[in-house]
């Protein structure tokens, strides 16, 4: 583990970091855990590190070693993590990513589930909500959105975004008309 703070000596904030998976298990006894992930990342960086959420604070880790398990599983050791109860402090922790290494190693487009977290602000009606989930289960994917207190499911395509603002986390859209209406706002 090193320190937790970026190049410009200030603690790593949320909206330096990108979301790219979670730490689903251990693997084995030595301290490896199951990274499930849609990006190839480790592979193109000289000098990789993960990012995880300890206490509230947003802590770098150096990855000393991977290799993939199938198209969506990584198998990751960390710097330290030597044996299965270190390991286990890590079962279902977001990982992360720093956002200008993400931008300039990712060779996998991004999905839709990398927006989680994200504020979506429609064109004509504003900032709607945060982005809680993707729903992917049926042929048009939808984002889940924390609309008022309501869940509103919005679809999603390339056609609808207008801008991405990764430094303020914001997706703009223009939303087919009416789609607000069907919540009853």
């Amino acid at each position: 583990m090193f320190q937790t703070y970026n190049l410009l000596g200030k603690m790593i904030q949320k909206e330096e970091v990108v979301k790219i998976g979670y730490f689903a298990k251990p693997h084995g006894i030595k301290g490896e855990l199951s990274l499930v992930t849609d990006y190839d990342l480790l592979e193109a960086d000289n000098d990789p590190y993960l990012i995880c959420e300890m206490d509230g604070i947003l802590v770098p880790f150096y990855v000393e070693s991977f290799r993939s398990k199938n198209n969506s599983v990584l198998l990751v050791k960390l710097d330290n993590i030597d044996d299965e109860k270190s390991a286990k402090r890590f079962i279902n922790q977001e990982v992360f990513f720093p956002i200008n290494r993400f931008q300039t190693l990712s060779t996998t487009e991004l999905s839709w589930r990398s927006f989680t977290g994200y504020i979506l602000v429609d064109q004509i009606q504003g900032e709607l909500g945060v982005i809680t989930d993707v729903d992917e289960t049926t042929i048009n994917t939808l984002f889940r959105v924390d609309y008022r207190g309501k869940e509103l499911l919005t679809p999603i395509a390339d056609e609808l975004v207008v801008s991405i603002d990764d430094i303020q986390r914001k997706i703009i859209v223009s939303l087919p008309e009416g789609i607000l209406d069907l919540i009853g706002n």
